[in-house]
């Protein structure tokens, strides 16, 4: 529900910018724009055409500019960056946190990079360099080195004091991290801890020491998948030596399950989240055009099974007629557990230790669902064609053509898994290939056997 109202308010406010651009009133469109949140510009960019794009952009309010383009896609914000000059650059990104700038820094000119560089103070810059010398999808580049630290040997009167020195406190801060003299973590204490004890009261009473710190290696799906399970608003991340070197919130971790899922939806069909709607179309047909060879390809493979069974199809034209019932339900059918599998995936749910189980239980529901639906699809051939024969084979086929979506549901994104392939993206053409290519070869196979001899 409340998705569905976040669309609704997007086209809404997409329908009034475009109103007002094509009227050529950009009193409306700078008001409208500047009312809302970052992350919110970014996605109406990303819904405007290059032309009406670049006028909304030059509207956006230059303190909001560096937030906006931490929130579109890598294409959009190589377009927006290329209508700014270096300076507009410089300006829009230096108050970024560390993080975020982390995430814009390699989409910046070399010459602005180094700019950006000099124009911060040594420990930012030692900060934003130790977050970069982390790999890409990992915590460490994940974190925000932005901590704020307190001591075990303290009293709550003391950390009160440091606070209101501090003078503010990092975005999504509920807990401070407690660490030894050596910076090891030891513990979190909570704000809410803080101000309902007694000023004497030492922190190492009142220190949480439950939660674990999250490693700087880690993966940021594992990052994502602690979060969730823990509904943790922020989170210690530590090195080898268990020194506390930042944090990460739930802010970040939001975008990753975000991207997760995009990168879900449209990988299954070949394509980049990151790929911008309106992106130029020679770009667009070069990125498409090798998924769409591979399928290609796959295609030639069940037209193959096809012209061995010609002679079968010339003698029995309503096989040409029922041959892409068989071959539609087993890609449908795959194309279920593929999802499940991918998710599973995804969120560490499915390994070596469960897969057979996993197999076993689809390959039944599979036998069950071939069983259901070939009876009901028989019964209508029956009265169709007025053939048993017919009948039967059709049947028999898209039942075993359910048993082998199903294992290609399991098997081809384990597979491709385990030899490092990313499941998402590729294995919705090799699953079509196999409910193409056995759905014919099952069904065309068993009536040369049964109708023709």
């Amino acid at each position: 529900m409340a998705e569905a109202v976040r669309h609704d308010k997007t086209a809404r406010q997409l329908r009034m910018l475009s109103d007002a651009l094509d009227s050529g009133r950009l009193g409306p469109v700078r008001r409208l724009v500047n009312t809302l949140a970052p992350a919110e510009i970014g996605n109406l960019l990303e819904s405007l055409p290059p032309g009406k794009r670049e006028v909304v952009w030059g509207l956006v309010d230059p303190e909001d500019d560096g937030e906006v383009l931490v929130h579109v896609g890598d294409d959009v914000r190589e377009s927006l960056l290329a209508d700014m000059d270096p300076d507009e650059i410089i300006a829009a990104v230096e108050d970024l946190d560390i993080d975020d700038l982390a995430d814009l820094v390699e989409d910046l000119p070399d010459t602005v990079i180094d700019e950006v560089l000099k124009s911060m103070d040594r420990e930012n810059r030692e900060r934003l360099e130790q977050v970069l010398s982390y790999p890409e999808d990992s915590a460490g580049r994940l974190m925000n080195p932005d901590v704020v630290t307190v001591r075990a040997d303290v009293n709550v009167d003391v950390v009160l004091r440091y606070l209101r020195l501090r003078g503010e406190l990092p975005d999504h801060t509920d807990h401070l991290f407690v660490v030894s003299r050596r910076h090891q973590y030891l513990g979190r204490v909570s704000l809410a801890a803080l101000v309902t004890h007694e000023d004497t009261t030492p922190i190492n009473r009142l220190i949480d020491d439950e939660q674990p710190a999250i490693d700087v290696g880690e993966s940021d799906q594992e990052v994502a998948r602690q979060f969730s399970d823990h509904d943790w608003i922020s989170a210690p991340v530590v090195d080898d030596n268990n020194i506390l070197v930042g944090r990460i919130t739930i802010d970040d971790v939001v975008d990753i399950i975000r991207g997760q899922a995009e990168h879900q939806a449209l990988g299954a069909a070949g394509l980049d989240e990151d790929e911008d709607l309106f992106s130029p179309v020679w770009r667009a047909m070069r990125r498409r055009l090798m998924w769409l060879s591979v399928n290609l390809c796959t295609a030639f493979l069940a037209s193959s099974v096809v012209g061995h069974f010609e002679g079968t199809i010339d003698k029995l034209v309503a096989l040409a007629v029922l041959m892409p019932i068989v071959a539609g339900l087993g890609g449908n059918a795959g194309t279920q557990v593929l999802a499940l599998m991918v998710r599973g995936l995804a969120l560490g749910q499915v390994g070596a230790s469960n897969a057979r189980t996993l197999l076993w239980k689809e390959v039944r529901v599979a036998l069950l669902n071939g069983v259901m639906l070939g009876s009901v699809l028989g019964l209508i051939v029956l009265a169709w064609f007025h053939s048993p024969g017919l009948s039967a084979v059709i049947a028999i086929a898209l039942t075993c053509n359910l048993l082998f979506a199903a294992l290609a549901g399991v098997l081809v994104p384990l597979t491709l898994k385990r030899f490092g392939f990313d499941p998402a993206l590729a294995s919705g053409i090799f699953l079509t290939a196999v409910t193409d290519s056995m759905g014919f070869f099952t069904f065309l196979g068993l009536a040369t056997l049964v109708l023709l001899h």
